[in-house]
């Protein structure tokens, strides 16, 4: 599962051949959380509060990017890297 981003102890990934919806995976310290795309929505896991805002934070700026790299995923192409939170 390719690492698309790093950010304060955060680990966004993304799986190649994943199931819909389009979503990507945020994995802090041993928590782990799926979270829409389209929506933002957090649709399976959990992360403590504040690392799930920023999560939500970083996925709301970057959502057009989010989106071409599950394009990429499914199409087994590499995926880029996305630019973290600061």
């Amino acid at each position: 599962m390719p690492t698309i981003s790093v950010f304060f102890g955060i680990v966004i990934r993304m799986y190649y051949d994943d199931h819909a919806p389009p979503h990507f995976h945020a994995h802090y310290g041993e928590q782990d959380a799926l979270v829409r795309i389209d929506t933002l929505e957090l649709i399976q896991g959990a992360l403590p509060r504040r690392a799930l805002a920023m999560v939500l934070e970083w996925a709301a700026i970057h959502r057009g990017e989010l989106q071409a790299d599950w394009q990429r995923a499914a199409a087994h192409q590499a995926l880029d890297r996305i630019d973290p939170l600061e």
